[in-house]
């Protein structure tokens, strides 16, 4: 069996690894930080705007059960890949649109879903989504891992 890895931000991580954690295929998804500059960053220093961090889900999954773009069609259906930095209440940096991608191929992938949706007409707005380079990803705090399973979905806006 191939464990290949995807890195998405969709705004706050706690809604975004329950979307991934309950997709057949998927062997894990955490919640971390990626795409700053600061080391290992603390939840509190993300918050702070100074480290250049996204929220997102790093996941595991067996592409022999479930492809890429399955999951490239979950991100984009579950946040508005339209609005700069925000994701509902919650706005910053931290809660940009992104993909973070580990290979070539869902570089590509990454960019011809963004383009596709881009001329459907779903959306009013052009799409902001960032598609980049999968940098360090840093593991959140034990607290956030799979926070709404543990305190339910009044918590999120996804």
């Amino acid at each position: 069996m191939s464990i290949e890895k995807a890195t998405f931000g969709a705004g706050c991580f706690w809604g975004v690894q329950e979307l991934f954690h309950n997709i057949p295929g998927v062997k894990s998804a955490t919640s971390g930080y990626a795409g700053g500059t600061t080391e290992n960053p603390s939840y509190e220093e993300v918050c702070s705007h100074s480290t250049g961090h996204a929220e997102v889900v790093e996941v595991e999954f067996d592409p022999a059960v479930v492809s890429y773009e399955k999951l490239l069609e979950t991100f984009w259906a579950n946040h508005d890949p339209t609005t700069r930095n925000r994701q509902g209440p919650d706005i910053g940096a931290q809660y940009r649109s992104v993909v973070f991608y580990h290979s070539p191929e869902q570089k590509t992938a990454a960019e011809a879903k963004r383009d596709e949706l881009g001329k459907s007409g779903k959306f009013q707005r052009p799409i902001v989504t960032q598609i980049e380079p999968a940098p360090a990803f840093y593991r959140a705090e034990e607290y956030h891992q799979r926070y709404l399973a543990k305190h339910g979905r009044s918590h999120c806006a996804i």
